[in-house]
């Protein structure tokens, strides 16, 4: 589905359940970044998406058990990635790239708050509720985007590049991938074939952005206070310990930054669960990938 614009008065958004609901919890704390007189990018769509879900999510910082509450673990990672990949996104566009494509896309509204080169084509991936929730809300407040704007229901499990190229992506053109919150949900095999697919469908010139992290006794305990779905869905992603090499393998020119590095580049504290500092803490970082030719 295509769409520049749209309607107004729209029914109300369904609900979203199982895997789908995560992504509200990131869009919570994009609400709650957006706030922020400091804040690192804006988000007013963010609170559109978590008004819908009505009493679905829990208000951040709101956990009164002695587990450290997620939302207030992960928020500056959250902030910084978001920060970080927008600018890469950015400047892949503006260097050419005249596609670009959100993998499990969430309630992500990058179509609408940047500002993209008018030749921009932007496809957004993920589950059909999930994207019939936010085109409900989307046409709820007759929010438009800046750019072109395709949305491809699939499973990204699935033969999900014939899906794309089906919805008028061309693997032809230099694409900007986005992989945002995506690999740790991961198996390594599974990683490895996104990657595959990635690759095989994009043309030299292209750029994929992507954060990923460690596990820890802290996020898992986070995880677990919240739902114990949660502790089942971090499956660890690509086996490599360096990002950098995961990417090299399949072709990119890697450029690796630990977590803590942009933290101090934007003025932020690093997050317990990643702080190098800390026992027990697991590494983040955030990559680019470019595939030469």
């Amino acid at each position: 589905m295509t769409s520049n614009s749209l309607p107004t008065n729209s029914p109300p958004a369904p609900t979203l359940a199982g895997v789908a609901a995560t992504s509200l919890g990131v869009t919570a704390i994009r609400a709650r970044e957006h706030r922020r007189a400091d804040r690192l990018f804006t988000d007013p769509y963010a609170q559109h998406f978590l008004d819908a879900a009505g009493a679905g999510i829990p208000a951040a910082g709101t956990q009164t058990d002695a587990t450290p509450e997620l939302f207030t673990l992960m928020a500056d990672q959250v902030a910084v990635r978001t920060r970080f990949l927008d600018e890469e996104l950015e400047v892949a566009a503006r260097a050419g790239a005249t596609q670009t494509v959100l993998l499990a896309c969430g309630m992500d509204a990058r179509a609408f708050r940047l500002d993209w080169p008018s030749t921009t084509h932007l496809f957004e991936l993920d589950f059909a509720d999930t994207l019939a929730y936010r085109a409900a809300v989307l046409s709820e407040h007759g929010i438009t985007a800046g750019c072109r704007r395709t949305e491809v229901p699939t499973d990204l499990r699935e033969d999900w590049p014939s899906a794309l190229r089906a919805a008028g992506f061309d693997p032809g053109l230099p694409t900007a991938w986005l992989m945002e919150g995506l690999l740790y949900a991961l198996t390594s095999d599974a990683a490895d074939l996104l990657l595959d697919r990635v690759t095989a469908n994009s043309a030299p010139g292209s750029t994929v952005a992507l954060d990923h992290q460690e596990d820890s006794d802290l996020l898992r305990g986070a995880r677990a206070a919240l739902s114990e779905e949660l502790v089942d869905m971090w499956h660890g992603g690509p086996t490599d310990d360096d990002p950098g090499r995961w990417l090299a393998r399949h072709g990119w020119e890697p450029e690796v930054h630990a977590l803590e590095e942009i933290t101090a580049r934007y003025g932020r504290p690093v997050p317990p669960p990643f702080d190098p500092l800390r026992p027990g803490a697991g590494r983040s970082w955030l990559a680019v990938g470019r595939l030469p030719g």
